[in-house]
């Protein structure tokens, strides 16, 4: 299927590895232009290089770190000087340690509330006038299905990507009319570093190996394994495309199945 991506202009946050690089071998192999955003240049040019090869009309790397509002702003300048404009915006960031409710700290929810809140806001309102302006424009969010079903060992998580969804689900219907739309990607157990250091601490918390505790985690998906990143970028691509210009305010999981819920 052509999703008609080609000549389109996507910004990746975190588009190096795991869950933002997804998207962004997705949207390459479309043949979209890719500008990705992370805090190494060296891979960052090797990912750029790598996105080039994949069908990427053109793709750069700029440094930029979520912790620092000027980033934000310097990455979306250096994102429209390298494409003229973005059409697409992925907001995609790591996440907190793994804790507990009781364990969440002041310190760590104002650091936190940075990462996962702030900055992906800011690099927003920066962009999104001239998504409005052409009538076009996609706002895609990676998340978590922590969003809907608390994960127990991530309840800073859980309480700072509450509030990310409460604001694109509001936003969402302020610019839907603008041709503008905006949801959230939530994974479920992709194989990732994310998922490498849950799994650690579900062990610890559980007195067990981290093969055991992998397998346990496996077993709880109906699909009766783990996702990989080829499961969920293209998913990213749909929502950015043409295709899905009628998916807004949404949530999509991409989880085997994981979360029971029916909302």
């Amino acid at each position: 299927m052509d999703l008609g991506l080609k000549g389109r202009r996507a910004l990746v946050m975190g588009g190096t590895k795991g869950l933002g690089r997804s998207i962004a071998d997705a949207l390459a192999a479309e043949g979209a232009a890719v500008v990705i955003s992370g805090r190494d240049q060296g891979r960052l040019d090797q990912a750029a290089a790598e996105l080039k090869a994949k069908g990427a009309a053109s793709a750069a790397g700029v440094v930029a770190d979520v912790a620092r509002s000027e980033d934000m702003d310097r990455l979306a300048d250096a994102a429209v000087a390298a494409m003229g404009g973005v059409d697409i915006l992925v907001l995609n960031h790591g996440g907190p340690p793994p804790c507990s409710a009781s364990q969440i700290t002041e310190e760590a929810l104002l650091e936190w509330f940075q990462h996962i809140v702030v900055s992906p806001i800011r690099i927003t309102n920066r962009l999104l006038p001239a998504m409005r302006q052409q009538g076009w424009g996609r706002v895609i969010v990676v998340g978590s299905t922590g969003m809907q079903h608390p994960i127990p060992t991530l309840a800073l998580s859980n309480t700072l990507r509450a509030s990310i969804w409460g604001w694109l689900k509001t936003l969402s219907g302020e610019v839907a009319k603008d041709g503008v739309t905006m949801n959230v990607l939530a994974p479920g157990t992709i194989q990732t570093d994310r998922v490498t250091q849950t799994t650690t601490a579900r062990a610890k918390q559980k007195g067990v190996s981290f093969e055991e505790a992998l397998a346990e985690a496996a077993a709880e998906i109906p699909a009766g394994r783990l996702g990989t990143p080829d499961d969920y970028g293209p998913m990213g691509a749909f929502l950015a495309s043409d295709k899905g210009a009628y998916i807004t305010g949404s949530m999509i999981r991409v989880d085997g199945g994981r979360v029971r819920g029916m909302v």
